[in-house]
């Protein structure tokens, strides 16, 4: 991929930088006798290799994420539980904001230390981030150096954390899963093994019929499943 990595930038370049790093831990949730639960944790496995590589180089980690589709606030949305699992598997205290965007969130960044991960709350809580507003996209980028994407599945959408931050942070990186998924992508894609079937899930298949057309002169079978 011609997109840079964060491997493009030598590791002594990253400490003290302040990265924000757009993830996806976008999992699925339960709710039981008040508490919420996360049921499958595997994009926030998928994303240990990119934030342990930028902790190991001494840089200050800022995560951004999606969660469910709220329609502003919603206290079942909120990324406690997504921090909770994470310190887990980092062996780590996350620390935890309750906004993504403001000067009590700008005040907490200045004050984190080489090392730290830092996870901001639920951004789909702005009705601004699915619009790319430049405003909110602007006030998402402020205090940070750099921006690294590692959420593929988000990859698609213009969204402020996706797309709009790209405008105010230099360098904007690709993160390892990002890579790693770019990759697996385009080999299958520029030398397929035949026959040559493509599953395609997710709920909101309107978003996927560019992808769609892209795909049918690829592929040997289509099957279209989720919606």
């Amino acid at each position: 991929m011609n997109q840079l990595t964060i491997k493009d930038i030598p590791q002594k370049n990253l400490e003290n930088k302040k990265v924000l790093v757009r993830v996806d831990f976008n999992v699925p949730l339960e709710k039981k006798d008040g508490q919420i639960f996360i049921t499958n944790d595997l994009r926030i496995r998928a994303s240990l290799p990119t934030i342990n590589y930028l902790t190991d180089s001494k840089a200050i980690v800022v995560l951004v994420s999606h969660l469910g589709r709220p329609k502003g606030f919603d206290s079942d949305l909120k990324m406690d539980p997504v921090a909770n699992r994470l310190s887990e598997l980092l062996g780590k205290k996350i620390i935890k904001l309750n906004d993504s965007i403001g000067p009590e969130v700008e005040n907490a960044i200045e004050s984190l230390k080489s090392g730290d991960v830092c996870l901001l709350e639920n951004i789909r809580f702005y009705k601004e981030e699915e619009e790319n507003d430049t405003e909110f996209a602007r006030k998402l980028a402020k205090r940070f150096d750099i921006y690294v994407n590692d959420a593929f599945g988000t990859s698609h959408r213009a969204h402020a954390s996706t797309a709009g931050v790209c405008a105010y942070l230099h360098p904007s990186l690709s993160g390892l899963l990002l890579e790693k998924e770019v990759d697996s992508l385009n080999k299958v894609l520029t030398n397929p093994t035949r026959p040559f079937t493509t599953i395609l899930g997710g709920s909101k298949i309107s978003s996927k019929i560019e992808v769609i057309k892209q795909l049918i002169p690829k592929v040997d079978t289509l099957l279209i499943g989720g919606a």
